[in-house]
């Protein structure tokens, strides 16, 4: 939510303001004069300014020029005015009113101005990081590397051309479901020859239950069996 400053010389008016702006969850600080508003301006560092044109002594118009010429304008102001006309609304955009509310100003009108005022002033989101060189082409083909392991036949039960490498190419260019169905078949595959089908073994180092591991491989279609006579 935001620190709204209303600046208007009419205590009913800024009490109504207040009211509906505190009930939308908005921080709110009254100002009744120019004075009071460049006092108020400067200890809050409001998010927007809801400022009345006609003032006793110094006038909205007039206030808005003087933050617009000495830098202070850091946020947007929406003028409001019970006489203004369209001269007055003209002016009051040339020198930085993002909007004009002529008075009585309806509940509805109210909230979408400051709605989009601070939609137009809150900070934009960073640039998302360029895209990957390998993400750019409809038929890419993704190397997916794995942990580095010594050579197959180290490994007993294991012939040196048993079970499937390490490493393994994925085609991108496929539904997500399918390219992550392909993984992690091969990913269990890769594990199942490596521990000679030992389910125990795999499902320790997948972190699976047993139960859950024996679903998975029927659910990708991974042969077991064919891991148990290989080894």
């Amino acid at each position: 939510m935001a620190t709204i400053l209303v600046v208007d010389d009419e205590l009913g008016i800024r009490g109504l303001l207040s009211e509906i702006l505190s009930d939308e969850g908005h921080t709110v600080e009254l100002a009744e004069n120019a004075s009071a508003a460049r006092a108020a301006r400067e200890r809050v560092r409001p998010d927007l300014v809801l400022l009345d044109i006609w003032m006793p002594d110094v006038d909205g118009i007039t206030l808005l020029k003087e933050w617009s010429g000495a830098g202070l304008l850091t946020m947007p102001v929406i003028m409001m005015s019970g006489h203004g006309t369209i001269d007055t609304a003209v002016e009051a955009t040339k020198h930085g009113a993002m909007a004009f509310l002529e008075k009585p100003i309806t509940l509805q009108k109210l909230l979408r101005a400051v709605e989009q005022a601070l939609a137009r002033n809150a900070p934009r989101p960073p640039a998302p990081p360029p895209m990957p060189s390998w993400a750019r082409g409809t038929d890419t083909v993704f190397a997916a590397p794995m942990p580095a392991l010594a050579p197959l036949s180290s490994h007993v039960g294991l012939s040196a051309h048993s079970g499937p490498a390490p490493e393994q190419l994925f085609h991108l260019d496929r539904p997500l479901r399918e390219a992550r169905d392909a993984f992690e078949k091969s990913y269990f595959e890769f594990h199942l020859a490596k521990e000679n089908g030992s389910m125990t073994r795999v499902a320790e180092k997948t972190g699976l239950e047993r139960t859950h591991l024996y679903r998975k491989l029927k659910q990708l279609g991974v042969d077991i069996s064919r891991n148990k006579r290989t080894a």
